[in-house]
């Protein structure tokens, strides 16, 4: 299960990368801060498609027609999710701390 959760970081890593080099940025630093922007919200909706997903397949488990490794591996994927997410948030939070407390 370790090597999933590797291969969706890496493969989320990969694709931030990509739109984040995929010329949304310039010159200008509101059309990087735009771009930065949108790949925040991108990767939001991602996680938030797949914890629904992991909810669909956790219903369909109870309901009787889910497989175990599918629900298992949505699971899995969810919380891989939502902790990269938590991991972002936190970064971000220290780095506006961090340029409130320099000196002016």
């Amino acid at each position: 299960m370790a090597e999933i959760g590797a291969a969706a970081a890496a493969a989320r890593y990969a694709s931030a990368a990509a739109s984040a080099l995929g010329g949304e940025g310039g010159a200008n630093g509101t059309e990087g801060a735009a771009g930065f922007g949108r790949m925040l919200e991108r990767a939001i909706a991602d996680t938030v498609t797949t914890a629904k997903e992991a909810d669909r397949a956790s219903a369909a488990a109870v309901a009787g027609e889910g497989d175990v490794t599918a629900v298992v591996t949505a699971v899995a994927r969810a919380e891989l999710a939502l902790q990269t997410t938590v991991a972002i948030r936190d970064r971000v939070i220290q780095a506006y701390q961090d340029v409130m407390r320099m000196p002016i």
